[in-house]
């Protein structure tokens, strides 16, 4: 009767409360605590700690507490709006952790970023609250299992603490994702200054068309630079699948550009394409790179909100870098020399002929078989025994040891003085010498050439290589096989050698030459834009 004249006692709960709390109780006893923080870095910690969080709003709730304001959520990104689509609590985890955590600074790539003094203050406000919380949660839980050792909170108290948490947590939360919007949006300015520089390149190839008038432009040739030094940034802080260069300048593309140019004048006055097609894909692909950078950054900028601030985070920026890197890598080390260029292009000259005297070689390099990477170092020792001068770059950057006071005339003339090179030298000389002894046999130095190759390709016991030597007349025949084999055995030490000494260049170099013999280059393949 006197409830019914004088209404419900404030402080009692109804019994759909009662449970409520009861189980908001029960889920903060099975929160994970670690060293009196909650923890929140395991996966049941994680999942433990997001399930109280839940028991929390339906609580409030169901004690009918209105949400502390939240208006502040619709000057969020509309990252954070999808996070935070309505004034509704939505507790999150995160949240809660940065407030437990207190992290003053962040680094977000290799910058130094600081939260507000204010947004550490409200952390520790939530954290005061959560503390008050927890206690009156004790006390509940005690209460239930030891009446006589607690007081069970009444519902006004449970209120309170409630809306002071709503309150607490409200106001960290506006004030830290506001901060770290912030610092995020200053984290993309890597990928935004590049996107300007590649607007305005644009602009400029808009108003004065393509060619040599505009590369010779100083504005153009400075906002060039500037997109380049961009791009080397960005690879120096996302491109974590390769070395992260930040060294590979504008020059490297106009080599590039002009090592084309050079390309096709010589082929109008007649050189042979098959000298020309190293350096023409090699320069290709520095062009062709930058051009998918370019492309990129024109699709980015339209959805820059879905950037990771982490800019190694994004796959699609990352894959274009490594791609970059790679080609402008291979520029700058061979295309910017002139030497090393050359070698390269006689080099695949050289075994692009030896196709047609084996033609299981386009098999290999088109399946890029294991036996392959067996071969090339063999052809590239022949090449040099045979003409040093032609592949000299090469071989003083892969075996300086050997080569390193080498000259051009001092090759033609002598050989280095190394003693283990002079021998091979000799044995390549006496193996030439018995091939041409007969010119019925073989006819020629290009005779003896043709069957080298058919040995270094196919094998000692191929059936091709017993065609050659049953083609050379009896009486020279056993001689001539000696020599050869005599000169292989010490021609495969060296070109173990080759390969083993500095291993990552020779894997540069074969991949290179591979690259040019095929005509193709792994690239990233088309499909939806990716971030």
């Amino acid at each position: 009767m006197f409830r019914q004249l004088f209404g419900r006692n404030p402080d009692s709960f109804s019994s759909s409360e009662e449970a409520s709390v009861n189980r908001l109780a029960d889920a903060y006893c099975q929160l994970l605590i670690d060293g009196g923080r909650v923890n929140t870095k395991s996966e049941a910690g994680f999942c433990a700690c997001s399930h109280f969080l839940e028991k929390l709003d339906v609580s409030a709730t169901a004690l009918r507490l209105d949400p502390a304001p939240r208006t502040y959520r619709v000057s969020f990104t509309i990252n954070y709006r999808a996070l935070f689509p309505d004034e509704a609590r939505n507790y999150r985890v995160d949240v809660l952790e940065a407030s437990v955590e207190q992290y003053a600074v962040i680094w977000v790539n290799g910058d130094k970023f600081e939260f507000s003094a204010e947004a550490m203050r409200r952390a520790e406000a939530l954290q005061r609250t959560w503390a008050e919380l927890g206690s009156f949660l004790d006390r509940w839980h005690q209460s239930t299992n030891q009446p006589r050792l607690a007081s069970r909170p009444v519902r006004s108290e449970i209120r309170t603490v409630l809306a002071a948490l709503d309150v607490a947590w409200a106001s960290f939360e506006h004030k830290y994702i506001t901060e770290l919007i912030d610092i995020e949006e200053k984290a993309r300015r890597l990928i935004v200054q590049a996107i300007d520089c590649e607007r305005r390149l644009q602009s400029m190839e808009a108003s004065h068309g393509g060619g040599e008038a505009l590369q010779q432009l100083p504005e153009y040739r400075q906002e060039l630079t500037k997109l380049v030094g961009c791009i080397a940034h960005l690879n120096s802080v996302a491109n974590f699948r390769r070395k992260g260069r930040d060294d590979l300048t504008v020059d490297v593309f106009i080599d590039a550009m002009k090592t084309l140019t050079r390309c096709n004048e010589e082929e109008k006055n007649g050189e042979n394409k098959e000298l020309l097609a190293a350096a023409r894909s090699l320069s290709t692909d520095v062009l062709d790179s930058f051009t998918e950078m370019r492309v990129y950054l024109r699709e980015v900028e339209r959805c820059l909100e879905r950037v990771d601030p982490h800019l190694c985070n994004n796959a699609g920026l990352v894959s274009k870098l490594v791609e970059w890197e790679e080609s402008w890598e291979v520029g700058k080390n061979y295309v910017q020399h002139e030497n090393l260029l050359n070698g390269i292009c006689d080099v695949v000259a050289q075994i692009r002929g030896a196709v047609q005297i084996a033609p299981g070689l386009a098999t290999m390099c088109e399946d890029c078989d294991v036996e392959l990477f067996m071969v090339l170092p063999r052809i590239l020792w022949l090449r040099c025994l045979e003409k040093p001068s032609s592949v000299l770059g090469l071989f003083k950057g892969l075996l300086p040891h050997r080569f390193a006071g080498a000259t051009t005339k001092y090759l033609e003339d002598s050989w280095p003085c190394d003693p283990d090179l002079a021998a091979l030298r000799e044995k390549y000389r006496c193996a030439m010498a018995a091939l041409n002894a007969s010119e019925q046999g073989v006819s020629g130095q290009g005779g003896a050439w043709r069957l080298l190759i058919t040995r270094i390709v196919s094998g000692a016991g191929s059936s091709d290589l017993r065609e050659s030597y049953s083609s050379l007349p009896l009486a020279y025949r056993k001689s001539a096989e000696h020599a050869v084999e005599d000169f292989m055995h010490d021609l495969e030490a060296m070109s173990i050698e080759l390969q083993r000494h500095l291993p990552e260049d020779w894997n540069t170099c074969s991949a290179i030459l591979v690259q040019c013999l095929t005509g193709s280059k792994q690239k990233t393949q088309p499909g939806p834009f990716r971030v």
